[in-house]
């Protein structure tokens, strides 16, 4: 029996839930979203030929969607949105906050490298460093390929992730902090000559109860990025340091792509 990768596993995603999703990470939706709509230059608003009028309902597909952070937020916005994940407890919460608010979010348990529905979006995500986890790297083609087959023609895939350089630029061996009343120790390891990064989290509870979890994140220079999504068929690919067009320089937040069919 082949062995579980480390993400499949739900208890470290209940128990370090509060500290990957802390307030932060809500906050920072509404940017995203814009940055999203933006980006994908599609209009929400009817649009009329001839006489006629014609709704828009654009779809969306959030790969490794987590708790619908983004997916929600797009749905209030008018996107018709299908969420993939594997963590079910996610999943749930996502639906719950769906049906609470009256949002059409279709939230799907699948592994990633297994979705495909040819050319039923025309946007698709995978957002917040959800890339580069899969023990096998030919895997990570398989979840642009997906990506890329599922969109309509003319359609945009939005990657977010850490960038190579964003990495190199702001390592450290590891450090203490509290967040949503626990307090975590991390420690990282270059891997492969900065071909990967090595994390090893500690969570210390109020009650003084330890959980740890350590995984390996492949990492992407922005030139290896743009490869990747052109390896997979996407005709161009633009390169972004935030949600806010800003240019992948030595000021970059993140590495977005976004790739083009």
């Amino acid at each position: 029996m082949a062995k579980a990768e480390w993400f499949n596993d739900d208890g470290f995603w209940g128990q370090f839930a509060p500290i990957i999703f802390d307030d932060r990470r809500w906050k920072e939706v509404p940017m995203v979203a814009d940055g999203i709509t933006a980006l994908a230059r599609i209009s929400l608003y009817p649009l009329v030929e001839g006489e006629t009028i014609v709704q828009t309902t654009p779809r969306c597909l959030d790969l490794c969607c987590g708790f619908g952070r983004i997916a929600l937020e797009l749905a209030r916005r008018g996107f018709l949105v299908t969420g993939v994940d594997i963590t079910e407890s996610y999943l749930e919460a996502g639906r719950d906050d769906a049906r609470e608010e009256e949002l059409d979010v279709l939230f799907i348990k699948r592994d990633v490298r297994e979705f495909c529905e040819r050319g039923a979006y025309d946007i698709a995500l995978n957002c917040y460093i959800s890339f580069g986890y899969f023990e096998d790297s030919a895997d990570d083609l398989c979840l642009v390929k997906n990506a890329y087959d599922s969109l309509k023609d003319g359609g945009d895939f939005f990657m977010e992730t850490l960038g190579k350089e964003i990495a190199a630029r702001d390592f450290t061996r590891g450090e203490w902090f509290q967040r949503a009343g626990c307090y975590v120790l991390t420690s990282y390891h270059i891997v492969d000559s900065w071909g990967a990064l090595q994390n090893t989290w500690r969570l210390f509870d109020k009650n003084g109860q330890i959980a740890e979890k350590t995984f390996v994140q492949r990492l992407y220079s922005a030139v290896e990025l743009r490869a990747l999504v052109l390896q997979a068929g996407f005709k161009s690919v633009e390169i972004y340091g935030d949600w806010d067009q800003s240019p992948y320089d030595e000021n970059a937040e993140k590495l977005i792509a976004v790739g083009r069919k």
